[in-house]
């Protein structure tokens, strides 16, 4: 696997996708096969006639926007024993 820094165009698709799965919607929504025999995120795009620069941006707002969500959210309290 592979840290934030080190996802780039280069990275394959299923290793951008088991290091930050948060970005799996945007990679459904402009139709990027998953299982592409683990080919780099650039060829992907240009197959489909995407903007690889573009998909790139877009994967790493979802990345930003996905750690801000997650370092706001509050630690869960632990329960009592009545569940509350």
């Amino acid at each position: 696997m592979t840290g934030m820094s080190d996802c780039g165009l280069e990275t394959s698709v299923p290793d951008w996708l088991i290091d930050h799965p948060e970005v799996e919607p945007i990679v459904r929504e402009l139709g990027i096969d998953d299982h592409c025999g683990g080919r780099s995120l650039e060829t992907v795009c240009r197959e489909r006639g995407l903007n690889p620069d573009e998909v790139l941006s877009r994967l790493k707002m979802q990345i930003e926007q996905y750690r801000l969500l997650k370092k706001d959210r509050p630690v869960d309290q632990p329960r009592d024993k009545t569940g509350k």
